[in-house]
């Protein structure tokens, strides 16, 4: 499908990218970078906050787990809404989501080695020195469904961030007649500022990730293996964060 140079049709392409970030990633883009403003003011500063996620939702575990896998399920809307948007313009566009091949599977894990150890060299470096918040990435609350549910959560973040900023957003941009280059740096632009929240490390470490996850998307036109190795970096965070919280909070991570 060629670029679309009809005013109503780039009117209602911007309109549904405008939609689809604005119910998701877009939002929390401003939060974030309106809650580094304020840690970076506080007398705390960016070295002696903390971020919080995946955090108990109530003192009663059931409840908890409820509140906690309702949030996973209600985050995956806008998902679906970007996806409802592309079938209805190009029933036969596919962005290799499924089915999951060998193939997806050994790039992921290929990709997931490539960026886990220098993201986790790179958090260390912000924090030592003083770029980056304590990332407190699952809950102290250590019950039977603890870690099913962090590895949902984790699934939930690579299906969102990957499907939206990746799959749907880089096919409206080249619509609406953007360069590679340029639709690679505003996705990546956009994946720093919704974890600016984290410090400047974050933010900055995210937006090397956007650059590389969008280059691998145009060399292998295929979602999947980008949504598995997203997946497996968090869920090594958000797991290792549960079992490790002690010993990762005594080296101040």
């Amino acid at each position: 499908m060629q670029n679309l140079d009809n005013a109503s049709q780039r009117k209602q392409l911007w309109a549904e990218s405008g939609l689809v970030l604005g119910v998701s990633l877009g939002a929390s883009a401003v939060y974030s970078i309106l809650q580094l403003l304020q840690t970076a003011l506080s007398t705390a500063g960016i070295a002696g906050s903390t971020a919080a996620l995946n955090q108990s939702q109530s003192s009663n575990q059931f409840f908890d787990a409820a509140f906690q896998i309702l949030d996973i399920a209600f985050a995956l809307v806008p998902v679906a809404l970007a996806i409802y948007f592309l079938r209805q313009r190009e029933n036969g566009l596919r962005i290799g989501g499924w089915p999951i091949t060998a193939k997806d599977i050994a790039r992921a894990l290929g990709l997931a080695a490539a960026i886990g150890l220098p993201g986790i060299a790179l958090y260390a470096v912000a924090r030592g020195a003083g770029l980056a918040v304590q990332v407190v990435a699952a809950s102290a609350n250590n019950y039977w469904w603890t870690i099913p549910v962090l590895l949902l959560s984790a699934l939930r973040a690579a299906v969102t961030e990957e499907v939206i900023m990746v799959g749907f957003l880089f096919r409206r941009l080249e619509q609406l007649g953007f360069s590679f280059a340029k639709r690679q740096a505003f996705s990546a632009i956009i994946r720093g500022s919704y974890h600016a929240y984290q410090g400047l490390g974050g933010a900055f470490g995210n937006i090397a990730l956007g650059l590389a996850f969008g280059w691998c998307y145009r060399r292998w036109g295929r979602i999947a293996p980008l949504v598995i190795a997203h997946f497996i970096l968090d869920a090594v965070v958000f797991v290792g964060f549960a079992l490790l919280s002690k010993q990762l909070a005594n080296l101040g991570w």
